[in-house]
């Protein structure tokens, strides 16, 4: 494995005096605190399956484990599978890597464009079989209705 890539399991060294923070939205990790937090649905997200399942089983532990879950995720102290700070508000787009929406976009609308030329060439034969449909008609060889 060369020095440039990791493995899914690794992760980048943080720099001097920062703790690595997780790819998870702080933002999605609060609102699913928020909704679906007596049930684990953060601790899902997170990766953290274990707590999550005990979070499901005991109702959030009656509502404490929950609650406190809701500030911890709030103030930014919350912690993932691996150990990383979940810090973000935005949303991470870090498994597709940099650039990947542009690469999307430009995708869908190559997409469309051949769907567009698709649906031109559609029109352009049931035109052409009314047309013929309506020519057999008029000689007679078609029965009317």
């Amino acid at each position: 494995m060369t020095s440039g890539s990791l493995s899914r399991y690794e992760q980048p060294e943080p720099r001097a005096g920062q703790a690595p923070v997780s790819e998870r939205s702080r933002g999605v990790a609060l609102g699913l605190a928020v909704l679906g937090g007596p049930f684990g649905l953060h601790r899902f997200y997170t990766g953290r399956i274990q707590s999550g399942i005990w979070m499901c089983l005991t109702l959030g532990g009656m509502g404490i484990w929950y609650l406190y879950d809701v500030v911890v995720v709030a103030a930014g102290d919350f912690h993932d599978c691996d150990g990383r700070r979940v810090a973000r508000w935005e949303v991470s787009d870090a498994a597709a890597g940099p650039g990947a929406s542009d690469r999307r976009v430009t995708d869908l609308e190559d997409r469309m464009l051949g769907l567009e030329s698709q649906v031109g060439e559609l029109a352009e034969r049931l035109d052409f079989a009314e047309r013929l449909l309506a020519q057999a008609r008029e000689r007679g060889t078609l029965p009317k209705g």
